[in-house]
């Protein structure tokens, strides 16, 4: 089934079968008036209150008070008032708190520092992040979704049956563009490939 325009879909049920890049999530929710910040999964409730009837708007920004320098870091530290970032300074402070010499952010401690600096929760802090990082919390997740793609193109790759494409990124791309623009699973399959491989470029 061909993506219908969003105004044309009746429910949330029926837009949910469909892919949509963040850009796109984005027009929509401006074209519509409603809170247009954050990322797909935020997005994605918005619109869903949408075709529930509700509308939520973007708040209006309130200037911050100049941020405080914290000289040292701890566990009861804010991350707001530590002004924290993903730089070394920080990689340092969780690699001391869990042990990890080489200590890598987790994509839900990466998706809840956004998630608290944009609505500013300051009660927020390194202890909670690091209880994200042991997955004893859930704040803020990651939207996997924004891996489908990544896969997609992997499991292409994977099937030697694609070889037969000089450019092989551009045929992925061709091949995910009739899935994603689809109601079927955003998935790769051989027999998807032997399906739509006429209508694949290379």
């Amino acid at each position: 089934m061909q993506r219908p325009d969003f105004d044309e879909i009746k429910s949330f049920e029926e837009f949910e079968k469909y892919y949509w890049y963040r850009e796109e999530l984005i027009a929509i929710c401006k074209a519509h008036g409603l809170k247009h910040d954050g990322g797909k999964i935020e997005l994605n409730k918005v619109i869903e209150a949408y075709f529930k009837g509700e509308k939520i708007v973007s708040e209006k920004k309130t200037v911050k008070k100049p941020k405080k320098t914290v000289k040292e870091p701890e566990l009861n530290t804010g991350l707001i008032e530590c002004g924290f970032t993903f730089g070394p300074r920080f990689r340092e402070f969780f690699s001391k708190q869990t042990g990890e010499e080489h200590f890598k952010f987790n994509v839900d401690m990466v998706a809840t520092a956004k998630a608290v600096k944009e609505s500013g929760d300051e009660s927020f802090t390194l202890g909670d992040l690091l209880d994200i990082y042991y997955g004893k919390k859930e704040y803020a997740t990651y939207d996997r979704s924004a891996l489908q793609w990544n896969k997609f193109v992997k499991d292409f790759c994977a099937d030697d049956a694609t070889k037969i494409f000089d450019e092989r990124l551009k045929a992925a791309a061709a091949l995910w563009k009739i899935v994603r623009e689809s109601d079927m699973k955003k998935e790769y399959s051989h027999e998807l490939f032997e399906k739509y491989k006429d209508r694949i470029y290379s």
